[in-house]
């Protein structure tokens, strides 16, 4: 499987099966990150991890408070696509990481990043 990353009218395509993304919430600063696998039904988040609690960030029920993260299985159906908002007022943009390293996305202000399973020949799913 491969991931298509989908910005400034460009597709990069990374040749992975997971990848982790992780972000700074803009109001409690508190970091986020989220395990992710593509999948012939699209992209399936495995693992949550948030760094602590905040107003509007309670960790859901049945989460695990380990090493200062509450960890969870988010309980959603497979994605065709994750949209990442491009704002550039956080500060922080989003990190995506593979086995291959990291990459930002989406620090500066511009159109959405989309994130979404390769077609068998390296471009984004049809919409």
């Amino acid at each position: 499987m491969s991931l298509c990353i989908l910005a400034a009218g460009k597709t990069v395509t990374l040749s992975v099966a997971a990848f982790t993304l992780s972000w700074t919430q803009s109001v409690e600063r508190t970091r986020w990150e989220e395990d992710w696998k593509i999948t012939p039904s699209g992209l399936q988040v495995v693992e949550a991890r948030i760094e602590g609690s905040g107003a509007g960030m309670e960790p859901p029920e049945g989460a695990v408070l380990r090493d200062g993260w509450w960890i969870y299985a988010p309980d959603v159906g497979p994605q065709r696509r994750v949209v990442l908002a491009a704002s550039g007022a956080t500060g922080d943009g989003w990190t995506l990481c593979t086995a291959q390293g990291c990459r930002e996305l989406g620090k500066t202000a511009g159109r959405p990043i989309v994130l979404e399973p390769c077609g068998p020949d390296g471009t984004g799913q049809p919409r």
